[in-house]
């Protein structure tokens, strides 16, 4: 039986997965001891390019193929951890790049303490072109850029964990009934969902269980040239709105007048010619005021989901 298994799902993105397939063959943990479950959502995959690629990995004795036709990462994630045959579960993202110790640094921060439910660690960039001016450090954690510093230790409650680094105790997944269906990606990317490790990680810390930080189990994450534009990153803060929404309604209209507030403040302090829906998608450099565009932009999709209930009748500059 291996100690711990490696999912990881893919979405028509063989050239990432082959180096991100690659990094685990040169782990220094042995083969023997931990498996690679590879689970392509990509359509019509058996009969297409994933055919290829699934004889390209034969020779990887650890590992195994598996088409899954159900579309959406998190069913994707349910798959693995089912399939798996160890206690815990490492979730890489097709598009990243392990390091050397890797699954053994995984392993090592599991075993570390007692009743560990999750394992988070550092994931460094891969900027496929330059990082953009208007990126602050702010915002880096929205392409799952994370590094907490310091050494393995049980985690502080403001350090967050990302899907492209991420491990689970199989019982804690089983418990928990494994990842919500009604969250997470879909489309490859279309549709950005998200939470479903948020959600997750909140059974974690109302359970028994605890967070743990390796730093040492770092891997390398691609940001896409994709990714690296404005109009990615308000499409990104209005689905992190919606998907807030989804997985906590109640929690998510909470101070609905603050939200209101913050809107109204950064249209204020654009041009007059901004000061309209305009001013939600006009072009800026500025990383302070594009943060707080996209912080508009929340609000504005949280108000709109809410129906902007209870807010009738408040007038300009009064709560």
């Amino acid at each position: 039986m291996p100690l711990i298994s490696v999912v990881i799902c893919t979405y028509n993105r063989y050239e990432v997965l082959k180096k991100a397939v690659n990094s685990l063959t040169q782990q220094t943990l042995d083969d023997d001891k931990f498996e690679i479950l590879i689970i392509d959502n990509t359509p019509n995959a058996e009969t297409g390019e994933g055919a290829s690629v699934k004889r390209d990995f034969e020779s990887i004795k650890n590992l195994t193929y598996v088409f899954e036709k159900t579309p959406g990462l998190s069913n994707a994630r349910n798959v693995g951890y089912k399939l798996a045959k160890s206690p815990y579960i490492s979730y890489l993202d097709d598009d990243a790049i392990a390091s050397q110790v890797w699954v053994e640094e995984v392993l090592n921060a599991f075993e570390s303490f007692d009743n560990v439910g999750v394992v988070g660690g550092r994931i460094a960039p891969i900027w496929e072109i330059p990082r953009p001016s208007w990126l602050g450090d702010a915002l880096v954690g929205n392409v799952s850029v994370v590094d907490w510093g310091g050494e393995l230790r049980v985690a502080d409650s403001n350090e967050w964990f990302a899907g492209a680094n991420i491990s689970f105790a199989k019982k804690v997944l089983e418990a928990a009934g494994g990842f919500s269906t009604n969250l997470g990606r879909k489309g490859g990317g279309q549709v950005l969902l998200s939470n479903e490790e948020s959600e997750l990680i909140n059974f974690v810390k109302q359970s028994e269980y605890i967070e743990v930080y390796n730093p040492k189990a770092s891997v390398d994450h691609l940001v896409e040239k994709k990714r690296l534009t404005r109009d990615w990153f308000r499409r990104r803060s209005a689905w992190q709105a919606a998907s807030d929404f989804m997985m906590n309604p109640s929690e998510a209209e909470k101070n609905l007048a603050d939200q209101l507030t913050n809107i109204k403040d950064y249209l204020c302090s654009l041009p007059p010619r901004y000061r309209n829906l305009q001013g939600l998608y006009f072009a800026t450099d500025d990383a302070g005021e594009f943060q707080w565009q996209l912080s508009a932009i929340y609000a504005n999709t949280i108000l709109t989901l809410a129906g902007f209930d209870g807010l009738e009748g408040i007038e300009d500059g009064k709560e």
